[in-house]
């Protein structure tokens, strides 16, 4: 509805015109401001319950984003590789939305924090809707999917200060210690990046990208952003933690809203099946990266962000993205983090938005959905298949499916199930090894890594402090000699 100038007509919820959207049903006496609100005041009761219920559970990680809407083209040919229809043909476009996130922080952090940087985007394609939820470093902190708990607890808040804490922060690391990799990125000159436009986008695991013949590779996708890497260091982080806490997400904002989109270069690193047992890592262990000189990147296309939410609670706040949410063409691999990622991603958007969040305008896929065997619950708005049966293999609403292949039979799995936890060895310090040379030949690479890190461990117990210094020692003897004359100082 709409008054005759034009205006929208304010309404109630039910449609019902609303008088004055800005006053209550008293009972009053006399000229002063008391009065008694009646029970049948149903605007005022309605607002105040709306807004005690407008608020849905924050996200356990990645609470701090900045998302907006753009697309992707293909700009080579990949059909050798796969199939999936929004990967094959240059020049083809394919509508995307991407969340940039920090990991530890509330919705209200600082996006200014060391911090790993979540980087999920949605792919709307004719096919379904295909996710890629990847991070900004290459490596990860755990490769055990058990641990992701405890690890994501130890970035947060002390369980008793309620303030974040380092003792826990090193507590953790020194005893699960093939984070080591993601570490020296942490505290490297990229643990804070410039803006969320500078930042690249790793799928950290292993994926398969197939055929409908069966024929398969492995692959590591790489987001490069086209305005090159551009850091942050410590000192201007922490000022602007202070004084625009919210710098990065209205960067984003900005450029996009006044035209100057940001754009990434889509990439992926290749792997033939019968080279993975001679590859110089285990390529479904998510705490080591490809070697480049092996695997060089090759092109796929270009990500382009052009559209900022028109809302951010329905556009990004309701966005829920997935590993588990993919396309025929491209596959999970054994990475073990991976397949935990793929069921606790979903079963976390179940509880904080609703069993039906598929449903919600920026998770729905644009093609046609027809799946009766997963109806009702909370929130149904697709007209719930109507009268069609909700048990498979029904004669009173045949069904087609798909004749494609959806994953190719590749490893051969045969085993006992067992207790298996993975184990250190000297193995896991030879990428870190390697990096930290590379830290020291950057122009005040080595300088600034210890600005970064010397902090979280001046206050922690001696002990543990000592074990921090013999943990880095691993890595380099001299990268403990340099700690230990930092903390000396």
């Amino acid at each position: 509805m709409s008054a005759s100038n034009g205006n929208p007509l304010c309404t109630l919820a039910n449609g019902q015109p609303s008088e004055n959207p800005g006053s209550a049903q008293q009972v009053r006496y006399g000229n002063s401001n008391g009065g008694l609100i009646v029970l049948s005041d149903v605007q005022t009761i309605e607002v105040l319950a709306h807004f005690a219920r407008e608020r849905i559970p924050e996200r356990s990680v990645h609470a701090k984003a900045a998302g907006a809407f753009g697309e992707f083209e293909v700009l080579e040919d990949v059909s050798d590789l796969t199939d999936a229809k929004f990967l094959n043909g240059v020049g083809k476009k394919t509508k995307i939305l991407t969340r940039i996130s920090t990991v530890g922080g509330e919705k209200g952090s600082s996006d200014t924090v060391r911090d790993v940087r979540g980087w999920a985007t949605k792919f709307y394609t004719e096919e379904g809707v295909q996710d890629f939820v990847f991070n900004d470093l290459p490596v990860f902190f755990i490769r055990d999917p058990i641990k992701f708990p405890s690890m994501n607890r130890s970035h947060k808040r002390h369980p008793q200060t309620n303030v974040p804490d380092n003792t826990m922060f090193w507590d953790f690391h020194v005893n699960n210690p093939e984070g080591i990799h993601a570490l020296m990125h942490l505290f490297g000159q990229r643990g804070i990046p410039a803006s969320l436009r500078n930042i690249n986008g790793f799928s950290v695991h292993t994926y398969t990208l197939n055929k409908a013949d069966g024929s398969y590779v492995y692959v590591k996708w790489h987001f490069r952003p086209d305005d090159g890497i551009k850091t942050m260091d410590a000192d201007t982080a922490v000022r602007l933690a202070g004084s625009e806490p919210d710098y990065h997400v209205k960067d984003l904002f900005k450029v996009i809203e006044k035209g100057d989109f940001p754009s990434w270069g889509v990439y992926v690193q290749v792997m033939k099946p019968e080279d993975v047992k001679s590859a110089p890592i285990d390529i479904f262990d998510d705490t080591y990266t490809w070697p480049f000189e092996q695997y060089p990147l090759r092109l796929v296309g270009r990500l382009t962000l052009k559209e900022n939410p028109s809302n951010y609670f329905q556009d990004i706040e309701q966005a829920c993205f997935s590993p588990s949410n993919m396309v025929p063409g491209i596959g999970p691999s054994a990475d073990p983090v991976l397949q935990a990622r793929m069921f606790s991603y979903p079963d976390a958007h179940r509880y904080r938005v609703g069993p039906n969040y598929m449903q919600l305008p920026p998770n729905k896929p644009k093609n046609p959905v027809y799946s009766p065997y997963v109806r009702d619950g909370p929130g149904t708005i697709n007209g719930n298949y109507g009268g069609d049966p909700d048990y498979v293999f029904s004669e009173l609403r045949p069904v087609a499916v798909s004749k494609r292949v959806q994953m190719p039979t590749h490893e051969l799995w045969t085993g006992h199930v067992t207790a298996f936890a993975t184990s250190l060895t000297d193995k896991d310090f030879e990428q870190p090894r390697k990096l930290w040379k590379i830290i020291c030949d950057e122009p005040k690479g080595k300088d600034q890594f210890l600005h970064n890190i010397l902090p979280t461990l001046k206050d922690i117990p001696d002990k543990l402090k000592q074990e921090v210094l013999d943990y880095f020692g691993r890595v380099d003897e001299k990268l403990r000699e340099v700690l230990r004359e930092g903390l000396a100082r």
